[in-house]
Protein backbone atom coordinates (compact mmCIF):
# COMPACT_ATOMS: atom_id res chain seq x y z
CA UNK A 1 0.00 0.00 0.00
CA UNK A 2 2.90 2.76 0.47
CA UNK A 3 4.05 1.71 -3.15
CA UNK A 4 1.06 3.61 -4.05
CA UNK A 5 1.66 6.70 -1.53
CA UNK A 6 -1.70 5.27 1.12
CA UNK A 7 -1.70 7.56 4.05
CA UNK A 8 -4.71 7.36 6.41
CA UNK A 9 -6.04 9.40 9.12
CA UNK A 10 -5.53 7.15 12.14
CA UNK A 11 -4.73 3.25 12.96
CA UNK A 12 -7.86 1.91 12.74
CA UNK A 13 -8.79 3.01 8.98
CA UNK A 14 -4.96 1.82 8.73
CA UNK A 15 -6.43 -1.53 9.76
CA UNK A 16 -9.31 -1.78 8.01
CA UNK A 17 -7.92 -0.97 4.66
CA UNK A 18 -4.98 -3.53 4.89
CA UNK A 19 -7.82 -6.26 5.09
CA UNK A 20 -9.80 -4.84 2.08
CA UNK A 21 -5.92 -4.96 0.54
CA UNK A 22 -5.08 -8.65 1.61
CA UNK A 23 -8.62 -9.53 0.51
CA UNK A 24 -8.09 -8.33 -3.14
CA UNK A 25 -4.34 -9.53 -3.42
CA UNK A 26 -5.92 -13.00 -2.22
CA UNK A 27 -8.21 -12.83 -4.85
CA UNK A 28 -5.57 -11.63 -7.64
CA UNK A 29 -3.31 -14.62 -6.49
CA UNK A 30 -5.95 -16.81 -6.90
CA UNK A 31 -6.99 -15.68 -10.35
CA UNK A 32 -3.76 -15.60 -11.92
CA UNK A 33 -3.05 -19.45 -10.65
CA UNK A 34 -5.84 -20.33 -12.75
CA UNK A 35 -4.41 -21.18 -16.11
CA UNK A 36 -6.91 -21.09 -18.28
CA UNK A 37 -7.47 -17.29 -18.30
CA UNK A 38 -6.78 -15.02 -21.12
CA UNK A 39 -5.51 -12.25 -18.83
CA UNK A 40 -3.85 -11.44 -15.90
CA UNK A 41 -4.66 -9.16 -12.66
CA UNK A 42 -2.07 -6.98 -10.27
CA UNK A 43 -2.69 -5.35 -6.83
CA UNK A 44 -2.63 -1.26 -7.71
CA UNK A 45 -3.40 2.14 -6.36
CA UNK A 46 -7.21 0.74 -5.99
CA UNK A 47 -7.10 -3.00 -4.02
CA UNK A 48 -6.98 -0.78 -0.36
CA UNK A 49 -10.89 -0.27 -1.82
CA UNK A 50 -13.91 -2.44 -2.17
CA UNK A 51 -15.83 -2.08 -5.57
CA UNK A 52 -18.49 -0.28 -4.04
CA UNK A 53 -16.19 2.50 -3.17
CA UNK A 54 -14.05 2.21 -6.33
CA UNK A 55 -16.97 2.63 -8.32
CA UNK A 56 -18.07 5.30 -6.58
CA UNK A 57 -15.10 7.56 -7.34
CA UNK A 58 -13.74 6.16 -10.15
CA UNK A 59 -16.77 5.75 -13.27
CA UNK A 60 -19.70 8.31 -13.86
CA UNK A 61 -21.13 7.81 -16.93
CA UNK A 62 -24.95 7.53 -16.77
CA UNK A 63 -27.24 6.95 -19.99
CA UNK A 64 -28.83 9.60 -21.68
CA UNK A 65 -32.25 10.30 -21.60
CA UNK A 66 -32.31 12.59 -24.11
CA UNK A 67 -34.91 15.08 -21.95
CA UNK A 68 -31.99 17.93 -21.10
CA UNK A 69 -29.91 18.11 -24.94
CA UNK A 70 -31.00 20.29 -27.14
CA UNK A 71 -29.75 17.92 -29.82
CA UNK A 72 -29.68 14.47 -30.67
CA UNK A 73 -26.85 12.28 -32.49
CA UNK A 74 -26.94 11.32 -36.21
CA UNK A 75 -27.35 7.63 -37.52
CA UNK A 76 -24.39 6.21 -38.48
CA UNK A 77 -24.55 7.30 -42.13
CA UNK A 78 -25.34 5.44 -45.58
CA UNK A 79 -21.84 5.76 -46.76
CA UNK A 80 -19.82 4.11 -43.98
CA UNK A 81 -22.69 1.69 -42.57
CA UNK A 82 -20.63 -1.93 -43.05
CA UNK A 83 -22.05 -4.40 -45.37
CA UNK A 84 -21.22 -7.76 -45.17
CA UNK A 85 -18.28 -7.60 -48.31
CA UNK A 86 -16.44 -4.82 -47.39
CA UNK A 87 -13.35 -5.70 -46.09
CA UNK A 88 -11.96 -3.62 -42.41
CA UNK A 89 -7.82 -3.36 -42.10
CA UNK A 90 -6.56 -6.85 -39.98
CA UNK A 91 -5.50 -4.04 -37.43
CA UNK A 92 -6.07 -0.71 -36.29
CA UNK A 93 -4.16 1.51 -33.47
CA UNK A 94 -4.51 4.74 -33.84
CA UNK A 95 -1.78 5.51 -31.53
CA UNK A 96 0.71 4.48 -33.89
CA UNK A 97 -0.72 6.79 -36.28
CA UNK A 98 -0.33 9.60 -33.65
CA UNK A 99 -3.77 10.38 -32.50
CA UNK A 100 -4.18 9.34 -28.87
CA UNK A 101 -2.59 11.94 -26.46
CA UNK A 102 -1.24 10.36 -23.70
CA UNK A 103 -3.04 8.36 -20.58
CA UNK A 104 -4.92 10.68 -18.03
CA UNK A 105 -6.56 10.37 -14.66
CA UNK A 106 -9.71 11.17 -13.85
CA UNK A 107 -9.48 10.82 -9.78
CA UNK A 108 -11.13 11.28 -7.96
CA UNK A 109 -13.66 12.63 -10.15
CA UNK A 110 -16.22 10.23 -11.52
CA UNK A 111 -15.43 12.75 -15.02
CA UNK A 112 -15.13 9.04 -17.58
CA UNK A 113 -17.04 10.44 -19.83
CA UNK A 114 -15.66 13.85 -20.49
CA UNK A 115 -12.03 11.94 -20.92
CA UNK A 116 -13.80 9.54 -23.68
CA UNK A 117 -15.54 12.46 -25.41
CA UNK A 118 -12.41 14.45 -25.31
CA UNK A 119 -10.21 11.80 -26.55
CA UNK A 120 -12.44 11.12 -29.30
CA UNK A 121 -12.06 14.86 -30.61
CA UNK A 122 -8.38 14.60 -29.63
CA UNK A 123 -8.43 11.70 -32.39
CA UNK A 124 -10.73 12.95 -34.96
CA UNK A 125 -9.13 16.10 -34.93
CA UNK A 126 -5.41 14.90 -35.95
CA UNK A 127 -6.95 12.86 -38.04
CA UNK A 128 -8.45 15.86 -40.06
CA UNK A 129 -5.22 18.49 -39.32
CA UNK A 130 -2.51 16.79 -38.41
CA UNK A 131 -2.37 18.59 -35.21
CA UNK A 132 -2.61 16.07 -31.87
CA UNK A 133 -3.86 18.74 -29.14
CA UNK A 134 -4.93 17.58 -25.51
CA UNK A 135 -8.18 19.08 -24.78
CA UNK A 136 -9.74 20.47 -21.63
CA UNK A 137 -12.21 17.87 -20.00
CA UNK A 138 -12.19 20.49 -16.79
CA UNK A 139 -14.47 22.80 -18.98
CA UNK A 140 -16.90 20.11 -19.95
CA UNK A 141 -16.96 19.51 -16.24
CA UNK A 142 -17.29 23.46 -15.26
CA UNK A 143 -19.68 24.49 -18.78
CA UNK A 144 -21.52 21.63 -19.68
CA UNK A 145 -24.85 22.26 -17.71
CA UNK A 146 -26.55 19.67 -19.05
CA UNK A 147 -24.56 16.93 -16.91
CA UNK A 148 -23.42 16.53 -13.46
CA UNK A 149 -19.89 17.46 -13.08
CA UNK A 150 -18.13 14.49 -11.51
CA UNK A 151 -21.28 13.24 -10.18
CA UNK A 152 -21.77 11.34 -13.83
CA UNK A 153 -22.66 12.54 -17.68
CA UNK A 154 -22.57 11.05 -20.78
CA UNK A 155 -20.65 11.95 -24.61
CA UNK A 156 -24.09 12.70 -25.92
CA UNK A 157 -23.97 15.82 -23.50
CA UNK A 158 -20.23 16.27 -24.00
CA UNK A 159 -20.81 16.31 -27.57
CA UNK A 160 -23.80 19.08 -27.43
CA UNK A 161 -21.98 21.35 -25.09
CA UNK A 162 -19.02 21.69 -27.57
CA UNK A 163 -21.02 21.77 -30.86
CA UNK A 164 -23.28 24.72 -29.45
CA UNK A 165 -19.97 26.68 -27.56
CA UNK A 166 -18.65 26.74 -30.98
CA UNK A 167 -15.26 24.15 -29.86
CA UNK A 168 -13.39 23.50 -26.71
CA UNK A 169 -9.82 24.38 -24.85
CA UNK A 170 -6.50 22.60 -24.76
CA UNK A 171 -6.03 21.31 -21.16
CA UNK A 172 -3.05 23.41 -21.39
CA UNK A 173 -5.50 26.51 -21.24
CA UNK A 174 -7.85 25.23 -19.07
CA UNK A 175 -6.42 22.31 -16.83
CA UNK A 176 -7.65 19.69 -15.28
CA UNK A 177 -8.10 20.37 -11.45
CA UNK A 178 -7.82 16.65 -9.72
CA UNK A 179 -10.90 17.73 -7.27
CA UNK A 180 -14.37 16.34 -6.93
CA UNK A 181 -16.45 19.41 -6.18
CA UNK A 182 -17.89 21.09 -9.40
CA UNK A 183 -16.04 24.96 -10.36
CA UNK A 184 -17.73 27.87 -11.73
CA UNK A 185 -17.42 27.58 -15.69
CA UNK A 186 -14.33 30.06 -16.68
CA UNK A 187 -16.10 31.61 -19.49
CA UNK A 188 -13.17 33.70 -21.18
CA UNK A 189 -11.02 30.48 -21.24
CA UNK A 190 -14.12 28.48 -22.64
CA UNK A 191 -14.47 30.59 -25.73
CA UNK A 192 -10.69 29.90 -26.11
CA UNK A 193 -11.25 27.11 -29.27
CA UNK A 194 -8.72 24.84 -30.00
CA UNK A 195 -10.84 22.63 -31.91
CA UNK A 196 -14.88 22.29 -32.48
CA UNK A 197 -16.90 19.69 -33.96
CA UNK A 198 -19.66 19.71 -36.21
CA UNK A 199 -21.32 16.73 -35.38
CA UNK A 200 -21.64 13.16 -33.69
CA UNK A 201 -22.81 9.84 -34.40
CA UNK A 202 -24.32 7.45 -33.19
CA UNK A 203 -23.05 3.97 -33.98
CA UNK A 204 -25.96 1.25 -34.77
CA UNK A 205 -26.83 -0.20 -31.54
CA UNK A 206 -25.23 -3.30 -30.64
CA UNK A 207 -23.58 -3.81 -33.92
CA UNK A 208 -20.06 -4.87 -33.84
CA UNK A 209 -19.57 -5.24 -37.35
CA UNK A 210 -20.66 -0.64 -37.30
CA UNK A 211 -18.54 -0.17 -34.49
CA UNK A 212 -15.57 -2.31 -36.17
CA UNK A 213 -16.05 0.15 -38.99
CA UNK A 214 -16.25 3.23 -37.06
CA UNK A 215 -12.76 2.64 -35.40
CA UNK A 216 -11.06 1.84 -38.52
CA UNK A 217 -11.94 5.42 -39.41
CA UNK A 218 -11.53 7.14 -35.57
CA UNK A 219 -10.96 6.77 -32.33
CA UNK A 220 -14.89 5.84 -31.21
CA UNK A 221 -16.32 6.73 -27.42
CA UNK A 222 -18.34 3.88 -26.01
CA UNK A 223 -19.90 3.03 -22.54
CA UNK A 224 -19.04 -0.11 -20.44
CA UNK A 225 -19.75 -2.44 -17.95
CA UNK A 226 -16.78 -1.58 -15.51
CA UNK A 227 -17.93 -3.94 -12.77
CA UNK A 228 -15.87 -6.49 -10.47
CA UNK A 229 -12.80 -7.18 -8.98
CA UNK A 230 -11.33 -8.33 -12.41
CA UNK A 231 -11.55 -4.80 -13.73
CA UNK A 232 -10.44 -2.88 -11.48
CA UNK A 233 -7.46 -5.25 -11.04
CA UNK A 234 -6.96 -5.80 -14.62
CA UNK A 235 -3.12 -6.06 -15.61
CA UNK A 236 -2.16 -7.50 -19.02
CA UNK A 237 -4.07 -9.76 -21.51
CA UNK A 238 -7.02 -9.92 -23.38
CA UNK A 239 -9.44 -9.07 -20.88
CA UNK A 240 -12.75 -11.78 -21.22
CA UNK A 241 -15.06 -10.92 -18.40
CA UNK A 242 -17.00 -10.79 -16.42
CA UNK A 243 -18.06 -7.56 -16.52
CA UNK A 244 -21.71 -8.28 -15.68
CA UNK A 245 -24.44 -5.02 -14.65
CA UNK A 246 -25.56 -1.45 -16.22
CA UNK A 247 -23.57 0.44 -17.92
CA UNK A 248 -21.50 2.60 -15.82
CA UNK A 249 -18.19 3.72 -17.32
CA UNK A 250 -16.79 5.55 -19.99
CA UNK A 251 -13.83 4.49 -22.44
CA UNK A 252 -12.49 5.38 -25.92
CA UNK A 253 -11.52 2.55 -28.25
CA UNK A 254 -8.33 3.52 -30.58
CA UNK A 255 -8.05 0.28 -32.19
CA UNK A 256 -8.35 -3.44 -32.62
CA UNK A 257 -6.36 -6.53 -33.34
CA UNK A 258 -5.35 -10.23 -33.13
CA UNK A 259 -3.44 -11.32 -30.49
CA UNK A 260 0.10 -13.27 -31.65
CA UNK A 261 0.25 -16.55 -30.71
CA UNK A 262 -3.40 -17.17 -29.54
CA UNK A 263 -5.40 -15.80 -32.28
CA UNK A 264 -7.48 -13.90 -29.59
CA UNK A 265 -9.26 -11.30 -31.23
CA UNK A 266 -9.65 -7.99 -29.46
CA UNK A 267 -10.73 -4.13 -28.89
CA UNK A 268 -7.78 -1.57 -28.07
CA UNK A 269 -9.56 0.98 -25.37
CA UNK A 270 -7.92 4.30 -23.51
CA UNK A 271 -8.86 4.28 -20.14
CA UNK A 272 -8.91 7.45 -17.79
CA UNK A 273 -7.30 5.74 -14.75
CA UNK A 274 -3.74 6.83 -15.27
CA UNK A 275 -0.82 4.44 -16.39
CA UNK A 276 -0.18 2.18 -13.50
CA UNK A 277 -3.81 0.53 -14.06
CA UNK A 278 -3.47 -1.88 -17.04
CA UNK A 279 -1.12 -2.09 -19.76
CA UNK A 280 0.20 1.66 -18.99
CA UNK A 281 -3.26 2.96 -19.03
CA UNK A 282 -4.93 0.32 -21.89
CA UNK A 283 -6.85 -2.35 -22.26
CA UNK A 284 -7.70 -4.95 -24.63
CA UNK A 285 -10.91 -6.48 -24.41
CA UNK A 286 -12.25 -9.53 -26.22
CA UNK A 287 -13.48 -8.54 -29.41
CA UNK A 288 -16.40 -11.17 -30.97
CA UNK A 289 -16.09 -12.39 -34.69
CA UNK A 290 -18.64 -15.12 -35.00
CA UNK A 291 -21.87 -12.74 -34.40
CA UNK A 292 -22.04 -8.92 -35.83
CA UNK A 293 -24.92 -8.50 -33.63
CA UNK A 294 -24.49 -8.57 -30.28
CA UNK A 295 -23.91 -5.51 -27.18
CA UNK A 296 -20.33 -6.73 -26.97
CA UNK A 297 -18.39 -7.83 -23.83
CA UNK A 298 -18.90 -5.26 -21.11
CA UNK A 299 -21.89 -3.71 -23.60
CA UNK A 300 -19.38 -1.53 -25.18
CA UNK A 301 -21.14 -1.75 -28.53
CA UNK A 302 -24.48 -0.49 -26.77
CA UNK A 303 -23.52 3.17 -26.71
CA UNK A 304 -20.81 3.90 -29.37
CA UNK A 305 -20.16 7.95 -30.99
CA UNK A 306 -17.98 9.61 -32.37
CA UNK A 307 -17.61 12.90 -33.32
CA UNK A 308 -17.47 15.07 -37.04
CA UNK A 309 -15.36 17.55 -37.61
Amino acid sequence: MAEHGRVYPDSTEKRRRFVIFKENLEFVEKFNNDGEKTYKLSVNEFSDMTNEEFLSHHTGYKTPTGSSLTRSPKQMPGLYFPRPHIDYPDSVDWREQGAVTDIKNQIPCNACWAFAAMAAVEGITFIKTGQLVSLSEQQLLDCDKSSNGCQEGDMEAAYTYIIENGGTATEEEYPYLNTSVRQKCDTQKEKKHATHISDFVFVPESNQRALHKAVSMQPVSVAISANGTEFKSYKRGVFSGPCDGPLNHAVTIIGYGTENGTGTNYWLIKNSWGETWGEKGYMRILRSTTSSMDDGLCGLAIQAYYPIV
